[in-house]
C-alpha cells in the first residue's frame, strides 16, 4: 500500500472539510486513491463531506461577451490571486471573449491565431499572451470557452471574476437574468434530471447504496432507499427542479417561476474558476523534515 502523506490528507481535507484524522483513516482504506477516499467520507458523513468540493483549485478569471444572439464565456487562467486584478490580465480575458464571440475559433488552440493589440503587444492574441507573461512574470493559459450563435436570446451574469454564466432562452430577459444569477449561486449541474451527466449519477448511486447497505435493511427496501436517494439528488443538481433563490414562498422551482413568466431555457454555461483543476500543495513542514532527514543520513 502507499505511503499516506501528509499532503495528501491536507488535499482531501480541503476538497471535503472532514477532520484531517478521518481524511487519513478514508486514505488508508481507499490505498491512496483520492476519489475512492472522498467517496468513503461521503459515505461516512453524508453531504458534509462533499460541500467543499468545488472550492476553486487554481486562479483565474471568467470573461464574457454578448452582442445580440452571439456570445461567448471564457475562463483564463494564471498563478496567483495577485495576477487577476492586474489590468493588463483582465483586459486580456475581456478581449478574448469578445474575440471569441466575434470569430467562432474551432478550439483553445486555434484563440491564439485571432488579431490583437495590447500593451505594446501582438498582432495575435498568443503574441498578447506571451509578450504579458514576460512584462508581469507569470505564466496564463485559456482553459476553456463557450460560444452562443444558434438564434436564441442570451442572458450572461458575471459574480466578480471567479464565476461566470450565460443563459440561452426565449422570453423574458428578466427572468432570464434572475436564472443566470440563480445558476451561480446554486451551481446546478444539468438543466433537467435525464440530462445529468450519467458518471454523476452512477456515482451518486453508488454512494447511496454504500450509505443504505449500513443500514441492515432488507434488499427490497434498501434498493428503493438508493432510488429515493438517486431522485433526491438529481432534483438537488437539475436547473427546472432547483428552489428558485428569489422564491417569495421559499418553495417555488425555477420551472415554476419560467412557467409564469412564459419563459423558456434551452442551455446555460456555468464557470467557475480553477474548477476541477489539481493545484499543488506545498507541506512545507513535511519538506524541511524530509531535508533535516536527509542531512542526518549524510
Amino acid at each position: 500500500m502507499p505511503a499516506i502523506t501528509a499532503s495528501m490528507v491536507a488535499a482531501l481535507r480541503a476538497k471535503t472539510d472532514a477532520p484531517m484524522m478521518e481524511c487519513k483513516k478514508a486514505l488508508t482504506e481507499a490505498d491512496g486513491d483520492m476519489d475512492r477516499a472522498e467517496e468513503i467520507l461521503r459515505v461516512k458523513l453524508g453531504n458534509k463531506a462533499g460541500k467543499a468540493a468545488s472550492r476553486v483549485t487554481a486562479e483565474g478569471v471568467v470573461a464574457a461577451a454578448v452582442n445580440g444572439n452571439v456570445g461567448a464565456l471564457v475562463e483564463v487562467n494564471c498563478e496567483t490571486d495577485f495576477v487577476t486584478k492586474n489590468d493588463s490580465f483582465l483586459a486580456l480575458a475581456k478581449s478574448i471573449a469578445g474575440l471569441i464571440a466575434e470569430h467562432n475559433p474551432a478550439d483553445v488552440e486555434a484563440i491564439g491565431a485571432l488579431p490583437l493589440d495590447q500593451d505594446g503587444f501582438g498582432p495575435t492574441v498568443e503574441d498578447v499572451r506571451k509578450g504579458l507573461i514576460g512584462k508581469i512574470g507569470e505564466n496564463m493559459s485559456i482553459r476553456r470557452f463557450k460560444r452562443y450563435a444558434d438564434g436564441g436570446k442570451l442572458a450572461s451574469y458575471l459574480h466578480g471574476t471567479r464565476i461566470g454564466v450565460i443563459v440561452e432562452f426565449e422570453g423574458d430577459e428578466v427572468a432570464a437574468k434572475d436564472v443566470a444569477m440563480h445558476v451561480a449561486a446554486m451551481k446546478p449541474a444539468a438543466l433537467s434530471g435525464a440530462e445529468v451527466a450519467p458518471e454523476l449519477v452512477e456515482k451518486e448511486r453508488k454512494i447511496a447504496a454504500e450509505k443504505a447497505a449500513e443500514s441492515g435493511k432488507p434488499a427490497e427496501i434498501v434498493t428503493k432507499m438508493v432510488e429515493g436517494s438517486v431522485q433526491k439528488f438529481l432534483k438537488e443538481v437539475s436547473l427546472l427542479d432547483q428552489v428558485f433563490v428569489k422564491a417569495a414562498d421559499g418553495k417555488q422551482t425555477v420551472g415554476a417561476m419560467l412557467k409564469e413568466k412564459q419563459t423558456t431555457v434551452k442551455g446555460f454555461t456555468l464557470y467557475v474558476v480553477g474548477e476541477g483543476i489539481e493545484k499543488k500543495v506545498d507541506d512545507f513542514a513535511a519538506e524541511v523534515a524530509a531535508q533535516v532527514a536527509a542531512a542526518k543520513g549524510q
